[in-house]
């Protein structure tokens, strides 16, 4: 055999062969590629949007995080006003309830204390009475012994 017969068979066999795979099998293999490429290439758009997402929220938690802190701290700190001023009220109706009862105290002392001085203006009288019937040796009648106490403790 001759081998450039051979040589040229084989060329057009391999050029037939390589007609055959570019018509018939490279095109469904470059399609299955780009597709591929393409789903790898959604799928990176798709973890870098996650990512960015997935920032965006944190930053956002953050934020409603803080803002619940100071909403916190402000109905503690009303809490704490008003209990002080639960305190305050508290204190004044205490001291007003306090006064109350020292001065209904002082005019029952008071009260007490005219009613003796009256007890005792009254038997001072009628000391003065029975000591001056001693003296003068003599009863005084009941009118004027009643005149004369009344008299003797309105003057003391």
């Amino acid at each position: 055999m001759n081998i450039n017969a051979t040589l040229i068979g084989q060329s057009v066999a391999f050029f037939i062969f390589v007609l055959f795979c570019m018509k018939y099998v490279w095109p469904p293999i470059i399609s299955a590629l780009r597709e591929r490429e393409k789903k790898i290439a959604d799928g990176l758009d798709a973890a870098n949007r996650a990512a960015r997402d997935l920032e965006v929220a944190q930053q956002q938690a953050n934020q409603k995080v803080n803002e619940a802190k100071g909403q916190a701290a402000e109905i503690i700190e009303q809490a704490n006003k008003r209990a002080a001023q639960i305190v305050e009220d508290a204190q004044a109706k205490a001291r007003a309830e306090g006064d109350r009862i020292k001065a209904q105290a002082q005019a029952e002392i008071e009260q007490e204390i005219n009613t003796a001085k009256d007890a005792l203006r009254a038997r001072v009288g009628v000391l003065a009475v029975a000591g001056a019937e001693k003296i003068l040796g003599s009863t005084v009648d009941a009118n004027a012994h009643a005149q004369l106490v009344d008299r003797l403790a309105a003057e003391i």
